[in-house]
C-alpha cells in the first residue's frame, strides 16, 4: 500500500464488500463474470489487499445492483478517516 493509505479502512470496505455481495447471493467468480473483472482482483479487494479505483467501485456495485454509496455504508472505528 502507498504511504497515507488508511489500511483499515480498506480492509473494513472490503469486509463490507464480500457481506454485500453474499447477501446479494453472487459469488465472487459470478460478480466477476459479469462485469469482467478478475477473480484474483475481487478476492485481493475483500481480504483488503489492494484499493479499487472508482471505476472498479463503479463496475462492482453495477454488478451487485446496488448504489455505489451503499459500498461505503459501513463503520470503522480504527481509521482516521
Amino acid at each position: 500500500m502507498r504511504k497515507g493509505v488508511d489500511i483499515e479502512y480498506i480492509k473494513a470496505f472490503g469486509r463490507h464488500l464480500a457481506k454485500t455481495r453474499k447477501a446479494k447471493g453472487f459469488t465472487q467468480e459470478g460478480v466477476c463474470y459479469d462485469i469482467d473483472l478478475s477473480l484474483s482482483q475481487i478476492a485481493r479487494i475483500e481480504t483488503g489487499k489492494i484499493c479499487p479505483s472508482i471505476d472498479t467501485v463503479l463496475r462492482i456495485a453495477k454488478g451487485l445492483g446496488v448504489h455505489p454509496k451503499d459500498l461505503f455504508d459501513f463503520e470503522v472505528t480504527s481509521t482516521s478517516v
